[in-house]
């Protein structure tokens, strides 16, 4: 007994060391941020309902910092402010991956500037409910009424890993909420009180080409 407890303590140790030097990313994770151009493909319903109605994992500890995490952002950021999307936000599952990451545009802030939230959570609810105008980029040529709250509070974590809280306001509060349902696999229209078709949208967006990726299958 005595040669058997060291061995397991030893045991343990590799066990732990192991977990913690393994890969942050899926293997299909890493073949969308490498092989992606710039603009990434984004994902559409219903032909990729399965990752759109998927729930989200948190980025590990460990991913902060990595190549891929700051290479993911910069493409999303990329993907939703390119003509062919013309977004004020996305999240990762739009592009193929379901983590909790979502880069979105901060009406609310000098400059109008995209940012990336990574781990978001909404925690709160609050301030009045009102309903506007919403489209999405995976569901194109379409808008939809929803109702949503005024005033939210967030928690996450910026790409240095540091963590952060606030209270969100105003038509930034609706941006945050549209972009974090994604990440629970629920779509705008699962909240809508109407859906209706958007002609001008649905004929520009047949000016570009949103073919998927040979290498997407």
């Amino acid at each position: 007994m005595k040669k058997i407890l060291p061995i397991l303590g030893c045991a343990a140790l590799l066990l732990c060391v192991l977990s913690c030097q393994r890969d942050p990313w899926t293997a299909w994770e890493r073949k969308v941020i490498t092989q992606s151009d710039s603009v990434m493909y984004v994902t559409v319903m219903p032909e990729d309902s399965v990752i759109l109605r998927a729930s989200s994992r948190d980025i590990p500890e460990r991913a902060f910092g990595t190549p891929e995490l700051q290479t993911l952002i910069a493409k999303m950021l990329a993907t939703v402010n390119d003509p062919s999307q013309g977004g004020v936000g996305i999240a990762a599952p739009q592009v193929g991956i379901n983590r909790r990451i979502v880069c979105l545009q901060r009406l609310d802030m000098r400059g109008e500037p995209f940012e990336p939230y990574i781990n978001i959570q909404i925690d709160s609810l609050a301030g009045e409910i009102s309903v506007g105008p919403e489209g999405c980029l995976s569901l194109p040529g379409l808008r939809g009424d929803v109702p949503r709250h005024t005033r939210i509070h967030v928690t996450y974590r910026t790409p240095e890993g540091a963590h952060c809280m606030e209270w969100i306001e105003g038509f930034t509060a609706v941006i945050f909420q549209h972009e974090c349902d994604h990440l629970d696999g629920t779509l705008y229209v699962d909240r809508a009180d109407s859906v209706y078709t958007d002609a001008a949208w649905a004929e520009e967006r047949e000016a570009f080409s949103y073919d998927r990726p040979a290498w997407w299958e």
